[in-house]
């Protein structure tokens, strides 16, 4: 991504933004952060961070979802699990890094660990709720019909359940992105080591820049998906 220039870059996000939400203005609220972010010299940090918060968020949710999909078929398996759910969240985030970065060493593998545990309890909350308050009188008409279990699960369950997880998706997105700054202290690329290099130096400058390309990478990535768990709940309903 790194190779794709800038302005092709922000174009194609643009072009997505636009095919996800069919509204102009989330379309001219993403390319005013992604321009602010290439006035700041911040380009390459910015993408190194979308990167990472990509394949956070992509094993989080590989796992997580199918997690929770299991949990709400087997109740039991989630009262068992759930004090461990309950300690990834409560766990200082520093106290990953410990042995991510004994395991991996420093780059962005410790990082995507790093912020991986943290987060991968979210979409397995989120998937489990949503799934376990299907209504039931939609289970028993996909019954009375003759679904099998799988047919019960992809063409009712899930469906139903589908802004539930699409609300854990989207915060499981900034649950990652908050971890951009910890997990530039194990070596990890992006925005988190200007922050880093700003405190390290003094350089109030540094720090409010890279800290506002963050909120840019924020809002470029909530507004996308947010207003499409809207579209989707009321379509839904």
């Amino acid at each position: 991504l790194e190779k794709v220039p800038p302005l092709v870059f922000i174009a194609a996000v643009a072009l997505i933004a636009y095919l996800i939400q069919r509204t102009w203005q989330i379309v001219a609220l993403v390319l005013i952060c992604l321009l602010f972010v290439l006035n700041q010299g911040l380009w390459e940090p910015t993408v190194e961070t979308i990167v990472l918060v990509v394949y956070s968020t992509a094993v989080s949710l590989l796992v997580g979802i199918p997690v929770g999909v299991i949990c709400a078929r087997r109740p039991r398996l989630y009262t068992a699990i759930s004090p461990l759910l309950d300690m990834m969240q409560v766990i200082p985030t520093f106290v990953y890094l410990i042995p991510a970065l004994a395991l991996f060493g420093l780059g962005m593998v410790p990082g995507v660990v790093a912020t991986f545990i943290f987060a991968v309890s979210l979409p397995i909350r989120t998937t489990y709720v949503g799934i376990s308050e299907v209504n039931k009188a939609l289970v028993e008409a996909g019954e009375s019909f003759g679904c099998t279990n799988w047919q019960l699960l992809m063409k009712v369950r899930i469906p139903a359940a589908l802004p539930t997880i699409m609300i854990g998706v989207n915060q499981t997105i900034m649950l990652c992105l908050s971890m951009v700054v910890i997990a530039a202290l194990v070596g990890a690329p992006g925005l988190g080591v200007s922050v880093l290099r700003g405190l390290a130096q003094m350089n109030i400058g540094l720090g409010i820049e890279s800290g506002l390309g963050i909120v840019a990478v924020a809002i470029v990535l909530d507004r996308i998906l947010k207003q499409r768990v809207k579209v989707r709940a009321k379509k839904s309903s």
